[in-house]
């Protein structure tokens, strides 16, 4: 890994986390019925499950990029709310 992609690498803050990681986290933190709300996808919706959501976000990549996009605004509020 050259300097540049290490540097790419430390700023991005999905970086090392897996699919699986940032599902579980929201579902976490929001439950299963808030996050069917805030993204509107038939496995967040109707029987969830982790297992059933990541077969679903490995081949839908705007969907994927819509929980990643939730999990960066989730830890933006966490952060807030610790100060």
């Amino acid at each position: 890994m050259s300097t540049s992609e290490i540097g790419k690498a430390a700023k991005d803050p999905l970086h090392g986390l897996t699919l699986e990681a940032i599902v579980t986290a929201l579902v976490e933190y929001f439950g299963w019925e808030e996050l069917g709300q805030r993204i509107e996808i038939r496995c967040f919706q109707s029987d969830p499950s982790v297992a059933s959501s990541l077969k679903f976000l490995r081949k839908t990549p705007w969907a994927r990029a819509k929980v990643e996009s939730l999990y960066l605004f989730m830890r933006r509020e966490q952060a807030r709310a610790a100060r």
